[in-house]
């Protein structure tokens, strides 16, 4: 699809007050949001599968259909966000607050499940689903695209970016360990009141570009997709994304089975976040050292390094695998901080600054949930297939699990790093990031 006919693009917006002030106020809301993701993509399959026996295959099936609804509904959902910000910032911060009852209500739908048996079970979760990942949606579109509209050079994109993935991560870090210490019923109150915190930041955070810009025709929702710059970084994300949505998907079963460690996942898990939260500053750094491309390159080798170890490793390998999951967090940063960054600058160069960013940002986080969605869709089913269960002690379940939970991601990543390589570092935009 060829790009559309348009002005050259304006130059860089200002940017704004770079300090904790702007970090706490935008980047606030990412703590609750990650803290909802982390239940719905990496401990739902396993709640479901070990706490109410659903079988894996029919659990990969439900995933799959909720998640690829999810991800169809996104770049709608940017075409909606662009509208409330062509309106007012006060109609944007409305559909916040909505979207955030929305969201606690299902969150807390999904992991008390007032039914029993398979089918009602399946049925129940695929609809609590659909609920909880629709309003998960507006508010994660709705901030990303905020966050872009703050403009700015390259490492003043990653900060911005840095601070909402920084929040993210903490935000997950207590996702990751308020279950197992307090229970479900107290996670879901602490997400609860977190989001109402979150929201409320947003309000205080600076303004955006001038709604001025916007006051005409809001831009086609398939807009971005004639962008060839967009094209090329999103074929990036798509692939970079797919491998690490498997381990995502596979940990606590790796855990529990391979590493025969279930009593250290909160160590596990607090380390890997906890790693990428502390990650960000230091991204920042490289970045303006050797640019957003390069270094978001770097991240993905050293992802790379730390699955081949993780693929060695057997049961009681604690401390081994508490390396592996501190050096896949340092990645993780990576992958955080700075792909956003690189497209909060091609929507500038393709001088739709305050136009346009929720169209972006919906397709960009329609490849997210299908890099979701395929790998619960694919993975489980295939683990199944291959003789794997949840619990299962036999050689070669286990050679199975450790083929995807440890091999394919590393495949992927270096696909995802050539594809940097040979379409996006070759170009003369890319190049200069």
């Amino acid at each position: 699809m060829a790009a559309p006919a348009m002005a050259a693009p304006p130059a860089a917006t200002a940017a704004p007050p770079a300090g904790w002030r702007l970090g706490v106020a935008y980047g606030g809301l990412g703590l609750p949001l990650a803290f909802v993701a982390l239940p719905l993509y990496v401990m739902l399959p396993n709640h479901y599968a070990s706490v109410f026996g659903v079988p894996l295959g029919l659990l990969g099936a439900v995933l799959l259909g909720a998640r690829l609804f999810d991800a169809v509904t996104d770049p709608w959902i940017g075409r909606l966000v662009d509208r409330w910000f062509a309106h007012s910032t006060a109609r944007v911060l409305v559909a916040a607050v909505a979207a955030a009852v929305a969201a606690a209500v299902g969150f807390r739908a999904l992991f008390f499940p007032p039914v029993e048996g398979t089918a009602a079970l399946l049925v129940w979760c695929a609809a609590a689903l659909v609920w909880t990942y629709l309003a998960y949606s507006v508010l994660a579109v709705l901030h990303q695209a905020w966050g872009a509209r703050l403009g700015g050079d390259a490492a003043q994109r990653a900060r911005v970016v840095a601070w909402r993935e920084g929040f993210a991560l903490v935000g997950v870090l207590v996702a990751s360990v308020l279950p197992t210490l307090a229970g479900m019923g107290a996670a879901t109150a602490v997400f609860a009141v977190a989001l109402a915190a979150g929201v409320a930041l947003l309000a205080q955070a600076p303004r955006t570009a001038s709604h001025a810009a916007t006051a005409g025709r809001v831009p086609s929702m398939t807009l971005p997709l004639g962008d060839a710059a967009f094209r090329r970084l999103l074929a990036v994300f798509l692939v970079n994304g797919i491998a690490s949505a498997v381990p995502a998907t596979l940990v606590l079963f790796f855990i529990r089975d391979r590493l025969d460690a279930p009593a250290f996942e909160p160590l596990f898990l607090a380390s890997y976040f906890a790693a990428g939260a502390l990650s960000m500053p230091l991204w920042v750094r490289v970045v303006r050292r050797v640019g957003l491309a390069r270094a978001w390159l770097a991240g993905m080798l050293l992802a790379v390094a730390a699955f081949v170890w993780a693929a060695l490793l057997g049961a009681g390998d604690v401390a081994a695998f508490t390396v592996v999951c501190i050096a896949s967090g340092l990645a993780l940063g990576a992958d955080l901080a700075l792909p956003g960054a690189l497209l909060a600058g091609v929507i500038q160069r393709a001088g739709r600054s305050g136009q346009a960013e929720g169209a972006y940002f919906g397709w960009w986080n329609f490849a997210t949930k299908l890099n979701l969605a395929l790998a619960a869709g694919l993975a489980l089913p295939l683990l199944q297939w291959f003789g794997y269960t949840p619990g299962s002690r036999e050689p070669q379940a286990l050679a199975a699990l450790t083929l995807a939970y440890c091999a394919l991601p590393c495949v992927l990543k270096l696909g995802a790093a050539a594809l940097l390589v040979t379409r996006w570092m070759r170009d003369p935009h890319g190049a200069c990031e």
